[in-house]
């Protein structure tokens, strides 16, 4: 189902460094940024996001920037890849990291007596990793499992194809892992390059979720991160290419037909973006009450999984709609979700709808903020694109506002049949 990180949670308004509001953000004299949730926990979260992602790669560099990901924990000038691993773990702590299509975050979760000890295993690793050639080979082997365990499952490997399908040519349709053709031409030259392009400071944002005051998380950052220099260059993508729409069968061995349809989407900032959130919610998002729940699985028992998603990225988004079924129902199946897509787009909510939709988002928007760990992500991610952070109250103020005729608007654009495009994984 939709992630809740995409509900957005912060909107985020500016606040001033002692403020004593829900959040606390400063900016380092190299441009780094920070932005702080003190919390009374004995658990804190903490990571950095870097804006750096597969859709910064050149052609030849594909997966790079998730390769370099994993190579972060492989040793640094100061630690071996044991004692890297093993920093945070010695206290009970958890380190990890991710890569998605515009981000690169590293992050942990630590008792909060550990927070420099956190903050000073984020440096060493970010701008003291070596990058051992032996290590490099062994995790290029890894990821090819990991490349190799998403074709084994279909209803994941589709979603990843489908983007490819929808950003046809562009390297924001690349999966993030590459292949593994691309795999075995990345060099360490080339992971050392592409950090000495992007991981400077002016792109990062560290987020905190814990029990600290802020001014002493600032001086901590700062006594780790402010002696590296800025270079002034701030990440400036291309412009992705136009959007044609295309229709793609494939046959696989598997048991089940996997459909996706969808279309291009908003960006992070347009302003119907909010709206398209509430709408993918109220047709196909984490409630088992959905549209497309309700009316393919509850009512038939065609489909055991049914759902829909809206993700966007900075200037441009994807919604898709993915249903599993048996080949003899695909077409059943379309029938419906096409049923439900022309009841939003020819008449507009009832009050009693409205409502409802609008107190549901609400309620999974207040449960989503209970999860620290998410929240902290969530915060790096909205002030970066931002610049600011809304207060719960703001967020439900905003959808509040939203009408029923701009969702039957945003349903009559982004639904159009002329511009959905499908991708169809039938049995062999």
């Amino acid at each position: 189902m939709m992630e809740l990180k995409s509900f957005n949670l912060s909107l985020f308004v500016q606040y001033d460094y002692f403020c004593p509001m829900e959040f606390y953000t400063h900016c380092l004299k190299n441009g780094m940024r920070i932005i702080h949730k003190q919390v009374p926990n004995v658990v804190a979260h903490a990571g950095i996001m870097i804006d750096v992602g597969s859709r910064d790669e050149s052609d030849a560099e594909e997966g790079l920037s998730h390769f370099i990901e994993h190579c972060l924990f492989k040793g640094t000038k100061n630690r071996k890849a044991f004692h890297v691993l093993s920093r945070l773990e010695d206290v009970g702590g958890e380190l990890n990291a991710y890569t998605t299509k515009e981000d690169t975050y590293i992050y942990a979760s630590f008792i909060k007596d550990y927070y420099e000890r956190s903050i000073e295993l984020f440096f060493d690793i970010l701008f003291c990793s070596t990058y051992p050639e032996k290590e490099l080979l062994k995790e290029k082997d890894v990821i090819v499992d990991e490349i190799n365990s998403y074709k084994d499952s279909p209803s994941e490997q589709i979603f990843d194809d489908f983007e490819g399908l929808i950003f046809n040519g562009d390297a924001l349709g690349r999966n993030v892992l590459g292949t593994e053709e691309s795999l075995e031409g990345l060099t360490r030259e080339n992971m050392q390059s592409f950090v000495d392009r992007y991981f400077q400071p002016e792109n990062m944002v560290f987020s905190s979720v814990g029990d600290m005051e802020p001014a002493k998380l600032f001086k901590l950052v700062e006594k780790y991160f402010e002696h590296i220099p800025s270079k002034g260059k701030e990440n400036k993508r291309s412009k992705v290419n136009l959007y044609t729409p295309q229709h793609k069968i494939e046959a696989l061995s598997q048991f089940q037909t996997h459909c996706m349809i969808g279309n291009r989407a908003y960006g992070a900032k347009d302003e119907k973006r909010k709206t398209l959130v509430l709408l993918n919610n109220l047709l196909g998002g984490p409630g088992l009450s959905s549209r497309l729940n309700m009316g393919i699985r509850e009512k038939y028992g065609f489909a055991y999984s049914v759902e829909s998603n809206y993700h966007y990225y900075s200037d441009t988004g994807l919604f898709s709609i993915y249903f599993g079924t048996d080949e003899k129902y695909l077409d059943r199946v379309g029938k419906l979700v096409e049923k439900e897509l022309f009841k939003l787009m020819d008449k507009p909510l009832g009050i009693r709808q409205l409502d409802k939709a609008k107190r549901q988002i609400i309620g999974q928007i207040a449960i989503a903020q209970e999860n620290h760990a998410q929240l902290m992500t969530t915060m790096a991610k909205s002030y970066h694109t931002y610049g600011k952070v809304d207060s719960l109250e703001a967020v439900y103020d905003k959808i509040w506002q939203i009408s029923s005729a701009e969702i039957q608007n945003v349903a009559n654009e982004i639904f159009c049949p002329d511009d959905l495009s499908t991708l169809i994984f039938k049995k062999r």
